[in-house]
């Protein structure tokens, strides 16, 4: 025996220590059945513990946890257990021993268990990872990339190690769901092209994942997200893994998914519809406060109103539960809903009251922009706002955050900025981009205006810091050299400063960039554009050769905003007919693809371009796409909900007058008279100055009539008859008074008018255009008032439209010019005279 033992001591020591039972210790962890019995088994053989069975106890601790319901109190409990700390301590003993998956597993476990970044264990797991990682397989990897993710290491040296080696290895990669998961964490760091090799090989590996994989699908999206980029044919194919699993949907994925296509602005009618039913569906099911109040943020801006009662009931039985974090979200929820339950208001303001200190500055931006849009007024709970707001402008130093303060300090119903607040922000100016000067320049605006209200003497100060703003805005565009940079922060910029201060060197800088134009940014320059109003035909000449030349690169989903500036602005191309023809063909085959109100907007904004494909309309107007949109109608805010419906009006009505051969019905009686009552008034003071003068031209108040509706319901501001000697015709009932518009008699309203008049006569339609009608840089009038002018030619009327600002001109300072100039448009040779108004043809109106 002692000879045996002599020649195997190692044998002899192993048998020594070996555990009571005979039973491989792996086979017993196995088979325990809480974290205690796992526990007892650590504490019994923890002098012979290997790496291999320390990482199937991580393993065996974390399939314990994820069947847990209330997760947050267990973590705390087995993270403080003292078996868990040998466990830890045992694994720092045994680092380089363990294998490469094992050891990134061990990471991830830790930190689900909230084990802190600087703890020692988990400082050394990530240096040992960092040691081997050249060596990772690509599971391997995407899994410690995901630990990094989860530390905030997204712009670490190490994240960009990982970013590199996955660039290096892209093309052997074949595993979709480890990509996926490296995408999502290394999308910080990566460049354009990058970007672009990404999206193509997940495009390639996108048929190799199980339709089930509901999760791939989701970082998929949420790396577009990350990279602010809505590519449609990968978004449509995630949207169809989400459809197809639409029963396995939980709250959690349907939340996220939600949130992911707003960014994107990305809309998918029939995701919304299944979201809006599963969501619903579980409104009994959730009785806890966290998870409820998921479910109203999700369903809330979707329900319809008994859905949104049940919602608002059950949140303020639970209003005294809620954290100050789901206080914050009901209160965002809210504003989106446009709520104004009143009780439930003050319910949830009392609760972010309370909690007001513990707030971060964007969170404090949000509370008052919802307070503020749901009129909801407390003085004292404003006046703390202003305090912690100016509180954290003192000691805060970046940029974007001194901007969010400021903004909200400036939309307070008393807002005030000291010296030393006015200093700070001249102190980062240099540092700031378009967006954080943007900001900057609307809250100083507010200022002035309030200032102005109450004669406060700070307005000097203000309009230096305005001067100052100007400046370096200015300087920043200038230097600008690279276009989607300059997209960056150009794609949230509005309001009067950036339009009249910056506008101009903008689309100047845009016109020295145009080159780099191209078939993935053509989308994002075009809606600009659209937005800014001015006319620019370099830039449309540029989108429109771009769109012919690369249309196969182009989605149809981005065909409207392509089309948008030209259709706003009034422009036709040099190569107008292959352009839009070039973007309807390419539609074609969508269009039972697109969602609802882009085909109806879509339809619309080829309307006044004066094209009408016949394709497009039918597939608007039918019985079948009418009730789809119907049932999208009911999921939108109102303001939105009533854009649509009127946009659907205006195309019935130029279908109707332009394209009477398409046979397609005139269907908004109804819409209309309810519309045109509800805008029924009194004219004002201009308005009845103009109408005197008309009088007194024409020879009488009869002889004109202000504030008409044609057929299809056109408003014109005034009209008259001539008969065929230019002499004007009275109206046989004429009963108005000064300052007031005639009431309606309504019946059928869609005869032609002129069929009534004698023969020779003609009707005059009068319009004074304000600067709305035009583009901003240039007197060219913009697509919805030629159109209009179009359709009253049509209904027979012969249209004079006369620019405010020609009409209020130093040449019509006096009553006799302003008479004379009524009297050449209307009476005089070829109707306009030198003063014109400009028609489509090139810059006239």
């Amino acid at each position: 025996m002692l000879r045996l033992r002599a020649v195997c001591p190692f044998s002899w020591r192993m048998f020594q220590f070996r555990p009571y039972s005979c039973e491989p210790l792996i086979s017993q962890m196995n088979k325990c059945t809480d974290e205690e019995q796992l526990f007892d088994l650590i504490e019994k053989n923890k002098a012979i513990l290997s790496e291999k069975q320390l990482g199937c106890g991580f393993n065996i601790l974390w399939q314990f946890q994820k069947q847990k319901t209330s997760s947050l109190k267990n973590v705390e409990c087995i993270r403080n257990h003292p078996q868990f700390l040998t466990l830890l301590n045992l694994t720092t003993s045994k680092m380089e021993f363990l294998k490469d998956s094992t050891l990134v597993n061990v990471l991830y476990i830790t930190q689900k268990f909230a084990v802190e970044a600087h703890d020692p264990l988990v400082e050394a797991l990530v240096t040992e990872a960092w040691r081997r990682m050249e060596r990772f397989d690509i599971d391997v990897l995407s899994k410690f990339s995901s630990c990094l993710a989860d530390q905030h290491l997204y712009f670490s040296p190490l994240m960009g190690k990982i970013a590199d080696i996955v660039n290096r290895n892209l093309e052997t990669i074949q595993d979709l769901r480890s990509l996926s998961v490296l995408m999502v964490s290394i999308s910080s760091l990566i460049s354009q092209r990058f970007q672009e090799q990404l999206v193509n090989k997940t495009e390639l590996l996108f048929d190799s994942i199980d339709s089930s994989q509901v999760i791939t699908a989701r970082r998929i999206v949420q790396f577009l997200r990350n990279i602010k980029y809505s590519y449609y044919p990968l978004l449509e194919r995630c949207n169809k893994v989400f459809l197809s699993n639409a029963n396995h949907l939980d709250l959690e994925s349907i939340s996220k998914i939600l949130t992911l296509y707003h960014s994107l602005q990305f809309h998918s009618f029939e995701f919304i519809i299944m979201a809006k039913k599963r969501l619903t569906e579980m409104i009994p099911l959730f009785s806890q406060p966290a998870s409820f109040v998921k479910l109203f943020v999700a369903l809330g801006p979707l329900a319809g109103p008994e859905e949104k009662k049940q919602l608002k009931s059950t949140i303020l039985l639970m209003s005294e539960e809620l954290t100050s974090q789901q206080a914050l979200a009901v209160m965002g929820a809210m504003e989106e809903m446009e709520s104004r339950n009143s009780h439930l208001i003050k319910r949830i303001a009392s609760i972010l009251h309370k909690n007001l200190d513990n707030y971060k500055p964007v969170e404090l931006l949000k509370i008052t922009q919802a307070l503020i849009f749901l009129h909801f007024r407390s003085k004292e709970l404003f006046v703390k706002l202003q305090e912690l707001l100016l509180s954290y402008l003192k000691i805060s130093v970046i940029p974007s955050e001194i901007c969010i303060l400021v903004c909200a300090i400036s939309m307070l119903p008393s807002p005030h900025l000291d010296e030393a607040g006015i200093s700070r922000i001249e102190a980062v100016l240099p540092q700031c981009d378009l967006s954080d000067l943007n900001g900057f320049a609307t809250s100083v605006l507010r200022w002035i205006e309030y200032d102005h209200m109450y004669l406060d003497s700070n307005t000097g100060k203000q309009l230096k810091l305005l001067q100052k703003l100007d400046h370096y805005a200015h300087q920043r565009l200038q230097n600008c050299n690279d276009l989607n940079l300059l997209w960056e922060e150009l794609r949230s910029l509005k309001g009067d400063w950036f339009a009249d201060s910056l506008l101009e060197e903008t689309v100047a800088t845009l016109q020295r960039l145009m080159d780099e134009i191209n078939y993935i940014n053509v989308a994002r320059i075009a809606s600009f554009i659209s937005r800014t109003n001015y006319l620019s035909t370099l830039l449309l000449d540029r989108i429109a050769s771009v769109v012919i030349q690369q249309i196969e690169k182009i989605h149809p989903f981005a065909v409207l905003a392509v089309i948008l500036p030209f259709s706003i602005l009034n422009y036709d191309p040099p190569q107008r007919d292959e352009f839009f023809g070039t973007c309807i063909q390419h539609l074609n085959s969508y269009l039972g693809l697109l969602d609802p109100l882009k085909l109806v907007f879509l339809g619309f904004s080829l309307a006044t371009l004066q094209y009408f494909p016949e394709d497009l309309l039918k597939a608007i107007f039918n019985i079948k796409f009418l009730a789809r949109l119907d049932s999208q109608l009911e999921l939108l805010c109102s303001s939105l909900n009533m854009r649509v419906q009127f946009r659907l009006m205006e195309l019935n009505r130029a279908v109707c007058l332009e394209c009477p051969e398409y046979q397609i019905p005139w269907f908004h009686d109804r819409f209309c008279q309810q519309q045109y009552n509800k805008d029924i008034g009194s004219m004002n003071g201009a308005q009845q100055q103009i109408y005197k003068m008309l009088a007194e031209v024409l020879g009488g108040i009869n002889f004109v009539k202000a504030s008409v509706l044609t057929p299809y319901y056109h408003t014109i501001g005034f009209e008259c008859i001539l008969d065929k000697r230019k002499k004007p015709l009275p109206y046989e009932s004429h009963n108005i008074t000064l300052g007031k518009l005639p009431e309606m008699h309504w019946g059928s309203n869609t005869q032609i008018v002129g069929s009534r008049l004698p023969p020779g006569a003609e009707r005059i339609a009068l319009e004074f255009l304000d600067p709305r009608a035009f583009c901003r840089n240039i007197p060219h009038l913009k697509g919805k008032s030629a159109m209009k002018k179009r359709h009253l030619e049509i209904l027979g009327y012969r249209v004079i439209q006369i620019p405010l600002f020609e009409w209020n001109s130093m040449a019509l300072s006096t009553k006799d010019a302003r008479m004379d100039y009524l009297r050449e448009h209307i009476f005089g040779e070829g109707h306009c005279g030198k003063r014109s108004c400009h028609c489509r043809e090139g810059y006239s109106m």
